[in-house]
């Protein structure tokens, strides 16, 4: 089937006059939109409701020019349909109780993947509105990230100090919700691609808080069974391990189609480092556009050399939208890449 779509081609292998972009955490508070109808929902609210949910996927197409729409969703919906009681408040999500903190962390787990079906309704709606020429990105959370979540809740978060503390004296259960995660996980993408969705990510925003030594042994089979699931269905697979620094050399064609780099890494480290079948993603510090366009516009010309010698990179950031960050500096990025002459 050809495509119009410049993320699809780019994915497929084909030349374009310029690199897709799309960026992580486009559809929320960056948009003056979507703190509009933040003001009469919940997160919780926006997310179970596919008509919202739909109009928030799409926001960013027509709000800052993106070339893709990622499902509006959340990494944690797959503890909520394993039983784990979930809220969403202001300050993020929260469990009734972590695992770490139980004294059977596998008693009480139980996957239904029925509780996952408003999202596919989700799917649904905003493939009934988008414009045939958008692409739909779907995705969820990488076993390692999901986990850290479960085990020990919101918390110290930014180091999950607990849940690292369970794995390493509880290897063996750590496997075991691995896998219970990992199955779970490939049902939710496999729902996801039946319903419509033309590209999947798999996010492992916390991949760099654990030895990489102990992520192979870990945590690498599961990424790549999910990957076989996903690409098996002939649906292109990014991987974004945010924080995994030389161990991204590790990562064979056999793991992902295109791999997703932070801005801890340069996309010239990354792309000696990285096998050239594998194409990249990234990697602008989403911070930089706390500074002026001028400075930001300065920041971004190493970028086009870059571009200009590699067909197979996706312009994204190297994480998500930051708070704070303004509107019209995010739609300044995206208009950036589109005005570019990348010399192609």
């Amino acid at each position: 089937m050809t495509t119009s779509s410049i993320l699809l081609k780019t994915l497929k292998g084909e030349q374009t006059e310029r690199p897709p972009v799309w960026f992580m955490r486009q559809a929320g508070r960056v948009l003056p939109s979507y703190m509009k109808i933040k003001e009469d929902y919940t997160f919780w609210q926006m997310m179970q409701n596919p008509e919202i949910a739909a109009k928030v996927t799409l926001l960013p197409v027509e709000d800052l020019g993106v070339d893709a729409g990622i499902l509006f969703s959340d990494i944690l919906v797959i503890p909520y349909a394993l039983g784990m009681g979930l809220e969403f408040n202001d300050s993020g999500p929260l469990f009734d109780q972590p695992l770490a903190f139980r004294e059977n962390p596998l008693y009480g787990l139980k996957p239904d993947p029925a509780k996952l079906n408003y999202i596919y309704s989700v799917i649904d709606e905003i493939k009934r509105t988008k414009s045939p020429d958008t692409p739909l990105i779907g995705f969820c959370g990488a076993p390692l990230t999901v986990l850290l979540f479960m085990l020990q809740g919101l918390g110290r978060k930014g180091e999950f100090p607990e849940a690292i503390k369970f794995m390493y004296q509880n290897k063996e259960t750590t496997r075991q919700l691995i896998e219970i995660v990992t199955d779970l996980s490939i049902v939710y993408a496999l729902g996801q691609i039946d319903h419509g969705v033309d590209v999947f990510q798999l996010f492992d925003t916390h991949a760099g808080l654990i030895p990489f030594d102990l992520y192979g042994e870990l945590f690498m089979p599961s990424i790549r069974r999910i990957g076989d699931a996903v690409r098996d269905k002939g649906i292109p697979f990014i991987f974004f391990p945010k924080g995994l620094g030389t161990g991204i050399a590790h990562i064979s064609p056999d793991y992902c189609d295109f791999l997703s780099i932070d801005w801890q890494t340069s996309l010239e480290t990354a792309r000696k480092l990285v096998h050239p079948k594998i194409g990249l993603q990234g990697n602008v510090d989403p911070r930089l556009l706390y500074a002026s366009q001028p400075e930001i516009e300065k920041a971004l010309q190493p970028y086009i050399e870059f571009g200009m010698n590699n067909q197979n990179w996706i312009f994204n950031l190297g994480h998500g939208f930051m708070p704070g960050i303004s509107f019209e500096n995010a739609k300044f990025l995206a208009d950036w890449v589109k005005r570019t002459d990348w010399k192609r």
